[in-house]
């Protein structure tokens, strides 16, 4: 089975029919991922290191921490606490937390039926929300009162939105099948 890497450098051949490529340069590739979540309450520091922990064994590097931008007296929240972590993935890392989010992590998804083919931006950026961490090995599975959701933004090089849903239905991402009446 091709990872994830070996099927992009095949993007320019796969693609040059379908958007009229005439250089490889032209073929789009991922630039970053970037991961990042929430904490929710934010007076529960074990719960604030609980995410940090298993951000960091699913991504596989340590999150950086995202404080508040501003004070907000109703939440009781305060300029610079801490809010969510976010981490930014590139080179072998991006690709093994792509290829262990394609092949290992959506298919135990309760449910699962596909990702949105229209999650995707006209930057050619794709925006995926995770319900539940523990659809990742990496996490244990007996703490699950402890179960959060995060955001994934894949960064690529395409132009547009049908470009980027090209390219990552090539690369293997699971969307789902539209019915036309």
């Amino acid at each position: 089975m091709k990872t994830i890497q070996e099927k992009q450098n095949t993007a320019f051949e796969a693609l040059k029919g379908q958007f009229n490529y005439t250089n490889k340069m032209q073929a789009p590739k991922i630039t970053k991922v970037v991961v990042s979540t929430g904490v929710g309450s934010i007076k529960d520091k074990k719960k604030i290191e609980l995410v940090a922990d298993r951000i960091a064994k699913i991504t596989g590097q340590k999150p950086a921490v995202r404080g508040a931008k501003k004070s907000i007296a109703s939440f009781k929240v305060r300029q610079g606490d801490p809010v969510g972590y976010q981490v930014t993935l590139r080179g072998p890392r991006m690709y093994s937390f792509l290829d262990r989010l394609v092949n290992v992590a959506l298919p135990r998804t309760r449910d699962f039926r596909g990702i949105s083919p229209d999650a995707g931006d006209e930057m050619g950026n794709y925006n995926l929300g995770i319900k539940e961490n523990t659809i990742f090995p990496e996490t244990a599975d007996e703490e699950l009162k402890d179960v959060f959701g995060f955001g994934v933004t894949i960064v690529t090089t395409s132009k547009n939105k049908d470009e980027t849903k090209a390219f990552l239905e090539l690369l293997g991402f699971p969307f789902k099948k539209t019915t036309t009446k």
